[in-house]
């Protein structure tokens, strides 16, 4: 059963729409996306929640031109993600799952390298790495090489390589998996900091509190759809019995093991 969104909407311009999202992978059986539809607006944390198999990577991946749809289309500040891909790379970062960084180079060097790929020279790559360090608590380990860090440490300096371009939209691909719960309340803090400065979250997470927590609005997808969105607190008053978005996600997806 799915739930229709009622609320309004936040009221910011919409930053990322997504209209008809189709992905089928040569040889499926079924499509990975099917008819997939939402629209993110500025200054919000959007939480895209699924189960194992829900399609959550293949958008991200479509969202992040890293993947081509086979129909619908993608909008990210007013820009056609498919008709020049390039064009909107410098709108969007990414933290993936996988810690996307060199180990062998330390988070300063790893943050320069991507600057400069991002088009930042001089002064400003160096004032834009010493202020994302800063802001993810890594300062004083600039200069140590990331194969010496913590897992934390790590997610935190993937936060940092996301950010460091100022971009318009933050992709967050279960940044918190597997970090002690010190890291944690860090990137959250750093999150709800980044959402306060203007910047648009896209944040996908099984971890059903953080996404209560932190999450303006959220949809919960299945089997390639999209199937409720609203607030937190809406989702949870809309079906008699649910205390907490995990119920309500349980209603709606079921016990049954994906893995």
């Amino acid at each position: 059963m799915a739930l229709d969104e009622h609320q309004n909407s936040p009221g910011g311009a919409i930053v990322l729409q997504v209209e008809q999202l189709i992905k089928v992978y040569r040889g499926a059986a079924y499509p990975a996306l099917n008819g997939l539809d939402f629209s993110v607006f500025s200054g919000e944390i959007f939480g895209l929640l699924g189960p194992n198999g829900a399609g959550k990577t293949t958008a991200i991946s479509i969202i992040c031109t890293l993947l081509r749809q086979t129909s619908g289309r993608v909008t990210l500040c007013s820009h056609d993600t498919a008709v020049n891909p390039s064009s909107v790379r410098s709108l969007f970062g990414l933290a993936p799952q996988d810690i996307a960084l060199y180990p062998s180079l330390t988070a300063r060097e790893n943050l320069r390298y991507f600057g400069r790929l991002y088009g930042l020279t001089g002064l400003t790559l160096s004032e834009r790495i010493d202020s994302c360090l800063e802001l993810v608590g890594l300062s004083d380990k600039a200069d140590t090489r990331v194969d010496a860090f913590s897992g934390g440490m790590k997610r935190r300096a993937n936060l940092a390589a996301a950010i460091l371009h100022t971009p318009r939209l933050l992709v967050l691909d279960e940044p918190t998996v597997g970090i002690d719960a010190q890291s944690r309340n860090m990137l959250l803090e750093n999150l709800k900091g980044l959402r306060d400065a203007g910047m648009t979250i896209i944040y996908t997470t099984h971890y059903m509190e953080e996404a209560q927590q932190l999450c303006s609005r959220i949809a919960i997808m299945d089997r390639g759809s999209i199937i409720a969105t609203g607030t937190p607190s809406e989702l949870i008053t809309r079906v008699d019995g649910c205390n907490n978005l995990e119920d309500i996600f349980l209603h709606l997806t079921g016990k049954q093991l994906r893995d």
